[in-house]
């Protein structure tokens, strides 16, 4: 049996499977947690990433590294970092985002440019913040790498020129996902100085090699590597609910949308992934259930029997800020309330809020890429709160039709190893494993739901 290994380096630890190359059978997995906050010391992902993955390399012949999207890791001259990485949900970068916006011509010409419109979870306005709040930090940078490439480069044998992929290198907002290729002027305008970045690798190559030889996929970004371990295809939108929540369809040529709210990115294997994403989901019931005083069980049986509306309770979840719709500055919000509000309204209301959250991504999407033709696909539901019984019930409510729940795994990571097998092998495609199995949740529509989540959600635009 040959054995490769997938690694998914997140935002909360970093998750290793070692998997028979040939059809993607998982022999073994382990993980360790990452350091909490929007900004990390890059070597609490490498003491993570050999805790969780060092035991499983050995009997690998391929490894490759999926990681979470947009993180800034700046290094020295030396490969050293300068400061600790700025992460995708570091908001800091929002004025930045809006002036290179501003800078590059407006929102239009900033997807024509790009693929996407800026904010702040964009690598390139990071850049921009450290030149404006760090000068010596930005002084000193002298490559400029993602998360999944830092961890590529530990993995790498000595003297290994970094590298990239397209996928994850289509988040930077230094990346034309038209011309394929970089743009180092934009990075360097952003950033007052001239900075390396690391190479693209292609789809499928086989990068580099281990410091003991074994085969070096290219990595990608976190959806991207999902997106590839299920196998999504055209027409498919896959929804994942992790600390963030992202609606993800693949495409055959570049999305460029000057309203902001999808993301034209690019994914693993040679085609696109557009996106929309909100920055609060699953947090957004870690945080109800702790306020409750309950157990995310708990939380799941008080919500249950609330009816539909939690009795006009509704939350606007944007407790971090947000991104669909752009609101770095907003805040969690809440209406309806009354003195007969009761434990099990405001339970529900929370899954209620996450649901049409995440509904408004699906809609942001589906808007933009609907018009490619083609019969609608399926809907993909994935990500650690989707083993919710209430999420469960109130998602395919909220949306109006059925979604399928692929079997609980480590998508991330399977699709990581599923380019580390297509490295080893050297093919034009990758591996053709076997379709994941689904079950279907189905529920009667509440669209009276989504009614006062938007009023609330237009009501509160200017309040950021």
């Amino acid at each position: 049996m040959t054995l490769v290994l997938g690694i998914d380096s997140s935002t909360q630890s970093t998750k290793a499977v070692l998997v028979d190359a040939a059809d993607g059978t998982v022999v073994e997995q382990r993980s360790a947690p990452h350091p909490q906050g929007t900004e990390v010391d890059p070597r609490g992902w490498t003491e993570a990433l050999a805790q969780a993955a060092g035991p499983l390399l050995p009997r690998a012949s391929a490894v490759a590294v999926a990681g979470q999207q947009h993180g800034m890791v700046a290094l020295d001259e030396h490969g050293d970092p300068v400061r600790p990485a700025l992460l995708w949900n570091d908001t800091r970068s929002a004025a930045g985002a809006r002036q290179l916006v501003e800078e590059w011509g407006g929102p239009e010409a900033c997807a024509e440019l790009v693929g996407s419109v800026l904010v702040a979870s964009f690598t390139v306005t990071k850049l921009r913040w450290l030149r404006d709040h760090e000068p010596e930090s930005a002084r000193r940078t002298h490559r400029v790498l993602l998360p999944h490439d830092h961890l590529s480069q530990h993995l790498a044998a000595p003297g290994t020129p970094a590298f990239t992929d397209r996928g994850d290198a289509s988040g930077t907002g230094y990346f034309s996902t038209v011309d394929d290729r970089w743009r180092p002027d934009l990075a360097a305008a952003a950033l007052g100085r001239e900075v390396a970045l690391p190479r693209i690798a292609g789809p499928g190559e086989a990068a580099a090699e281990t410091r003991a030889g074994q085969v070096l996929g290219a990595g990608t970004g976190d959806n991207m590597a999902a997106a590839l371990a299920l196998d999504l295809q055209p027409g498919d939108v896959l929804l994942s609910v992790g600390t963030s929540g992202v609606a993800s369809e693949r495409v055959g040529e570049p999305v460029l949308d000057g309203s902001g709210l999808v993301t034209g990115f690019a994914d693993a294997t040679g085609g696109f992934l557009p996106l929309a994403v909100t920055l609060n989901a699953a947090r957004v019931l870690d945080l109800q259930a702790r306020l409750l005083g309950v157990d995310h069980d708990e939380l799941a049986a008080l919500a249950l029997p609330a009816p539909p509306g939690s009795h006009g309770t509704t939350l606007l979840p944007y407790y971090g800020g947000e991104r669909t719709p752009d609101r770095p500055h907003a805040v969690g919000t809440w209406t309806g309330l009354t003195t007969t509000t009761d434990r099990a309204d405001l339970a529900r209301a929370a899954f209620e809020a996450l649901a049409c959250s995440l509904a408004d991504t699906v809609d942001a999407l589906t808007a933009r890429t609907g018009s490619r033709g083609g019969a609608p696909g399926r809907l993909l539901l994935v990500g650690g709160a989707t083993r919710s019984p209430a999420l469960q019930q109130v998602l395919p409510a909220v949306l109006g039709r059925e979604v399928e729940l692929p079997e609980p795994g480590e998508y991330v990571a399977l699709g990581a190893a599923r380019q580390a097998a297509w490295a080893l092998a050297g093919t034009p495609d990758p591996p053709a494993w076997p379709a994941t199995g689904t079950s279907t949740l189905s529920a009667e529509p509440t669209p009276q739901v989504r009614e006062p989540y938007a009023r609330l959600r237009e009501r509160t635009a200017d309040w950021s």
